[in-house]
């Protein structure tokens, strides 16, 4: 069909690209169907295909045998995507089980320290601020109820809330990243 193709000017190369193309699309595509059964998962393959067979264009001398060539990148692809698919299962797996088992210990230690360590950052907030919080997240009181209680505005309780809030979301990731350190330490992982 064709001689060279590696040292063809770009224009002649497209031009026989595209000859290929058409003359190989279906039966390229036949074959991935072989192996995928997901129809935009088999294009990809086929589109990937081409595109590899045209980076390689100039390392093709003898077009001949393109047909052999085409195939085998195809079968290379396919293989990779299974070999991949496989890896990202093997992983999901891997790591839904080692989440179940932290889960399970430190889960439940972490849970207790991240309570004791907000129950110390709400001692810390000013008397108005630590109260609104406390009636609000605690007592599951609305804005009004407490500003009753308070004997403050329904806004000044808002803004207590917030600045209460905004405190607290300061220094929670400061406990977060000690507590990644600890158990990283604990299990020997530096």
């Amino acid at each position: 069909m064709y001689d060279k193709l590696g040292n063809m000017k770009f224009d002649e190369a497209h031009h026989i690209f595209s000859s290929l193309y058409d003359a190989y699309w279906k039966k390229v595509l036949h074959f991935t169907r072989l192996y995928l059964t997901d129809a935009y998962e088999q294009e990809e393959v086929v589109q990937e295909a081409f595109i590899r067979l045209w980076e390689m264009r100039s390392r093709i001398d003898d077009v001949s045998n393109i047909d052999g060539l085409l195939f085998i990148i195809t079968r290379n692809l396919i293989f990779d995507r299974h070999r991949r698919s496989l890896n990202e299962i093997a992983l999901k797996q891997d790591l839904a089980s080692v989440v179940e088992e932290e889960y399970d210990i430190e889960g439940q230690i972490d849970a207790v320290d991240l309570r004791e360590y907000i129950d110390k950052l709400i001692a810390l907030l000013p008397e108005r601020q630590r109260q609104a919080f406390v009636l609000s997240r605690y007592h599951y009181m609305s804005i009004r109820e407490i500003a009753g209680k308070m004997n403050i505005s329904e806004r000044g309780v808002e803004r207590n809330i917030y600045l209460a809030l905004k405190f607290l979301r300061k220094h929670l990731p400061m406990f977060i990243v000690f507590m990644e350190c600890a158990c990283r330490q604990s299990r020997g992982i530096s």
